[in-house]
């Protein structure tokens, strides 16, 4: 925003002030909170602050379900508020409805692992804390639980939107919304009726 002119120098240099002395404090607190000792699994592990690590009642495969489901889930919901053919939204309800989204799916299925639903997420946090000091034990916690947030919400993902494909949008190719739609709903439409008629 400074470099657009709408954030003043003063108000730059106090935001990014406070930003550093907010990571200090944060940095020092998990100091203070792990006594020194960067754990990954225990009563004072702080690995699980930065990436995604399974609670002790999920299996591996437990993981992979929950992470596939949660993905899933997500990517049925974005599409479904950001299709223009189910109607439109008001103008900037569209993040609000997919911030609430995730912050259900975080409240029913977080316990479980955190719920990454990301792999940016957690591969790069994971990365992070394995040369930061907490070793290899982040690849090696949750029975060499690391890869799952990074497989499963891919797969997650494409179930989504395969999903949403054959239960919504193939019921409303040929629904125009707008006359460039209309038109070109038209022209699909002899297609398919002179396809029809060759055979």
């Amino acid at each position: 925003q400074a470099g657009r002119g709408r954030l003043g120098v003063l108000d730059f240099c106090v935001f990014n002030a406070l930003n550093v002395f907010c990571l200090y404090v944060d940095t020092d607190a998990i100091q203070v909170f792990s006594g020194g000792h960067l754990s990954v699994a225990g009563p004072n592990a702080t690995a699980g602050i930065f990436c995604s690590y399974p609670a002790d009642h999920l299996s591996v495969w437990g993981g992979i379900v929950d992470q596939v489901v949660a993905t899933a889930l997500l990517l049925i919901c974005c599409l479904a508020v950001e299709d223009r053919r189910q109607g439109l939204l008001p103008d900037g309800l569209a993040p609000v409805l997919v911030g609430a989204l995730i912050l259900t799916i975080g409240l029913s299925m977080g316990s479980n692992c955190g719920f990454p639903l990301n792999p940016a997420r957690d591969l790069g946090p994971r990365l992070f804390t394995f040369i930061a000091g907490w070793g290899e034990e982040v690849f090696k916690a949750g029975g060499g639980w690391w890869w799952v947030p990074i497989v499963a919400p891919f797969v997650g993902g494409l179930l989504g939107t395969l999903i949403y494909e054959l239960l919504i949008e193939v019921h409303h190719q040929l629904t125009p919304q707008s006359p460039g739609q209309e038109s070109e709903a038209v022209e699909l439409e002899e297609v398919v009726v002179d396809s029809g008629n060759n055979r």
